[in-house]
């Protein structure tokens, strides 16, 4: 892949920006997410659906599953170097928190143009890397311990006390509680600025405007050619 950090893009082209496991991955996380919080209201007794005992097992088997395909996210984010878009940068960071804060609300346009080389913006790449370094991490652990000790196969966690117990699932608590507010908010930005359908069309196709200078958009043509809708 060229270094093209000097150079200034000068083409708006549609390419495929996310690719199929990235997208089968998207849509297995949101499922499962989706019925982890249906399940976890049920286990907090906040509605009465379905039973206790049915709540347990389909979020136990869903945090699971989950925790594979994240396992597996992973792997893939570094092995193909898709990990450097959730890199953060401070460039153009203050346009794009001034346009959520205030400009999105008159109407003004977007200020950040998607790249080649960063598909996410400066605020979304930081919110989505503290998502995977602090969010799901605080999760998983909290959760894996949890389970852990509920089945009695954590034997050396067994002796920290009904007082810990507590700690872990208050901790699972107000992550989960971090990841309902984060989806509430993603949500709603998929409905700001243009039409929803937009938002959701390069997830489900791969395909997205992006702006590549005179070198992407050769290297594209000599080497991945058909991710480029000419």
């Amino acid at each position: 892949m060229p270094d093209t950090n000097t150079h200034t893009a000068t083409h708006t082209k549609r390419i495929r920006v996310f690719k199929r496991f990235e997208r089968l991955w998207h849509w297995s996380q949101m499922a499962l997410i989706f019925t982890l919080i249906f399940t976890g209201f049920r286990v907090h007794d906040t509605h009465g659906l379905m039973s206790f005992s049915d709540a347990v097992t389909i979020h136990t088997w869903a945090a699971i599953i989950l925790l594979i395909i994240w396992a597996f996210a992973v792997f893939w984010l570094f092995t193909t170097g898709q990990w450097r878009h959730y890199i953060p940068t401070g460039e153009n960071f203050i346009k794009v928190a001034r346009f959520y804060a205030f400009g999105i609300f008159q109407g003004e346009h977007h200020p950040y143009k998607k790249t080649y080389r960063r598909k996410h913006n400066p605020l979304q790449a930081l919110t989505y890397l503290l998502v995977k370094i602090v969010i799901f991490p605080a999760i998983w652990i909290s959760g894996i311990a949890y389970l852990l000790i509920s089945f009695g196969l954590g034997s050396w966690l067994q002796g920290i006390g009904m007082d810990c117990m507590e700690c872990i699932a208050t901790v699972h608590t107000i992550a989960a509680i971090a990841i309902v507010i984060f989806v509430i908010a993603h949500v709603y930005l998929l409905t700001t600025g243009h039409s929803f359908r937009e938002h959701v069309r390069p997830m489900i196709t791969g395909y997205d405007d992006v702006e590549l200078t005179d070198e992407e958009l050769a290297y594209l043509r000599q080497n991945e050619p058909d991710a480029i809708k000419e």
